[in-house]
């Protein structure tokens, strides 16, 4: 692995989904940042290939070490655990097969054969009947890395989020706050933004009810548990402030004021994320899901399988190419 390009791990996803779609439109732009390796089925990535990017070809290797840097030729460890492909069906087998990616590239990354993982979708309809007890990637991740403080942060353009809560009903998300998971998420944060690049990230913290509580005639979770983690962790010399009013933080990050704003729920984040991410043009979706606190680098694209529109080749690569970006650039 070179210092100046890195290696990147994509897992292809569920099977039925879009991502074989999106990984052999996007190789091509890839390799121009990256060495890139996928993850996945050879038989399934090359009938995406001959349906959607007729001028790549499929090539199977043993070892990251063996992919090129060929625009024209996609490297796939191949995980030969796909034996009746078809788009958009949900199935036990594509929920086992998609987990298996994903542990492979952990185990890959771990090892230090990879210099970051990005995945494409998978289905969590599919992997709960194939018997995984996650919601998604992210507490996956977690646990195969011993990880006890991470969060989701999600990145487009202008707008970071990070959030204390992500997949648990929002009546969980209320009441399970704590101080302390407030008080790790930020500072999760604040390393995070680091590793990009920034040297004294500007990080906002969105309050939990309307209008931050406005002086406690709103709830008292503000003065009683979000304002102690912010001042906890400015103590240490992070540059932090809030709790701010919800309905206007995340536009006023998106205008510079801020480089971060974290969220305490998962649609609180995600809301105005995808507002800017899914333009409706084209299909066209943006935004890159970034897994932060962990001791390996994963990315991956900030959209869902969507089996209504697998094999019609209408799918956007464009959160694909952010994703193995921003990786590359983390690496």
């Amino acid at each position: 692995m070179s210092e100046n390009r890195p290696t990147i791990g994509v897992t292809m996803g569920d099977p039925a989904g879009i991502g074989s779609e999106v990984i052999v439109k996007s190789y091509p732009q890839l390799v121009e940042s990256a060495t890139v390796v996928v993850i996945g089925d050879e038989s399934v990535l090359a009938d995406a290939a001959n349906r959607f990017a007729t001028d790549l070809s499929v090539r199977r290797v043993t070892s990251p070490a063996e992919a090129g840097a060929d625009p024209s030729v996609l490297p796939v460890l191949d995980l030969d655990n796909v034996t009746d492909h078809r788009y958009g069906e949900l199935s036990q087998a594509n929920g086992a097969a998609s987990l298996a990616y994903v542990e492979r590239a952990i185990e890959l990354a771990q090892a230090g054969e990879i210099d970051a993982i990005t995945t494409a979708p998978i289905n969590k309809q599919a992997t709960r009947m194939a018997g995984s007890e996650y919601a998604g990637h992210t507490g996956m991740l977690a646990d195969y890395t011993d990880t006890d403080e991470y969060s989701m942060m999600l990145v487009e353009d202008d707008l970071t989020v990070t959030h204390v809560s992500t997949h648990i009903p929002l009546r969980e998300a209320c009441s399970n706050l704590t101080v302390g998971d407030v008080e790790s998420t930020i500072s999760v944060t604040n390393e995070a933004l680091r590793d990009l690049g920034l040297d004294n990230p500007a990080i906002a913290v969105a309050g939990l009810n309307p209008h931050a509580s406005d002086g406690g005639l709103l709830g008292d979770e503000e003065a009683e548990i979000i304002e102690p983690a912010i001042e906890r962790v400015a103590e240490t010399g992070v540059n932090v402030t809030g709790p701010y009013s919800p309905d206007t933080v995340y536009v006023r990050a998106a205008a510079g004021e801020f480089d971060c704003v974290v969220s305490m729920y998962h649609d609180q984040g995600h809301i105005p994320i995808k507002m800017l991410g899914f333009t409706g043009e084209d299909d066209a979706v943006s935004g890159v899901n970034v897994t932060i606190g962990l001791p390996i680098i994963r990315t991956s694209v900030d959209h869902g399988t969507a089996f209504d529109i697998a094999g019609e080749g209408v799918a956007s690569e464009q959160s694909m190419l952010d994703a193995v970006s921003i990786a590359a650039e983390m690496a």
